[in-house]
């Protein structure tokens, strides 16, 4: 399973993406599923992906191709990230009919992806947008300035308590990681290393990337932390009439 959140913010962008793989229940895998694409002063774009790999590979593969073979169509060709959402779903799309044709013959596989596509490009205000496997997006908002994709339920109330606009994009980070702990605690399908990745607004490259395994001392202080105060609170809450008898 999977679990990746992206976050907008005034300050910036957050992308956060565990690693886990499972193509069987022995045999889990670690296998990156946050991809940045990095063209300093120009734009910046991170996509992460949840669902079949083989389409994930293939779609980052041409994605890359199509820029280093400069084709009409590619991450640079494009003056609004609209339209760059609109390309990564076309490829999204022919990826997975790619996918299909080279697992025919083996009932059961199922060659979809979903993925979170972020960025920004140079006179244009950061974005992200969600991209379905039928290549349709929809963008992130003011009222829900995250997306999810994969094992969401677990990490949607820390998003959905702290998350503003205004949030300060470091704030936001540390709420990914968390929204990323609390999955991982409840669900073993989704687990360690978490890949973490910020893009400042106008920096137009990525800004701070980060790697966080199980030994990490951040991510130990930051998980042990989050454990205690949730605890400290459950017993700071108002007490009930009878206990006060």
């Amino acid at each position: 399973m999977t679990y990746c959140v992206g976050i907008e913010v005034d300050e910036g962008l957050v992308f956060a993406a565990d690693t886990r793989t499972n193509a069987s229940l022995d045999d889990v895998r670690v296998h990156r599923k946050l991809h940045e694409f990095e063209f300093p002063g120009q734009a910046a774009f991170v996509i992460m992906a949840a669902g079949n790999l083989a389409t994930t590979q293939l779609l980052v593969s041409r994605l890359r191709r199509d820029v280093e073979e400069a084709r009409e169509q590619n991450l640079r060709a494009y003056r609004h990230l609209f339209e760059v959402a609109e390309y990564v779903g076309r490829v999204l799309v022919d990826s997975q009919v790619k996918a299909t044709s080279q697992d025919a013959g083996q009932d059961g596989i199922v060659t979809q992806a979903t993925l979170i596509l972020g960025g920004q490009i140079a006179g244009e205000q950061p974005g992200m947008y969600m991209i379905y496997p039928l290549g349709n997006a929809i963008s992130a908002s003011p009222e829900t300035p995250f997306l999810q994709i994969g094992e969401s339920k677990y990490g949607k109330p820390i998003l959905d308590r702290i998350l503003r606009p205004q949030t300060r994009l470091e704030d936001a980070a540390r709420t990914a990681i968390v929204s990323l702990d609390s999955t991982i605690r409840s669900n073993l399908s989704v687990g360690l290393p978490v890949d973490l990745v910020l893009i400042r607004k106008d920096d137009l490259r990525i800004s701070q990337r980060m790697r966080l395994a199980g030994d990490s001392p951040l991510y130990a202080q930051i998980h042990g932390s989050w454990s205690h105060k949730l605890e400290q609170a459950v017993t700071t809450l108002p007490r009930f009439p009878w206990e006060d008898a």
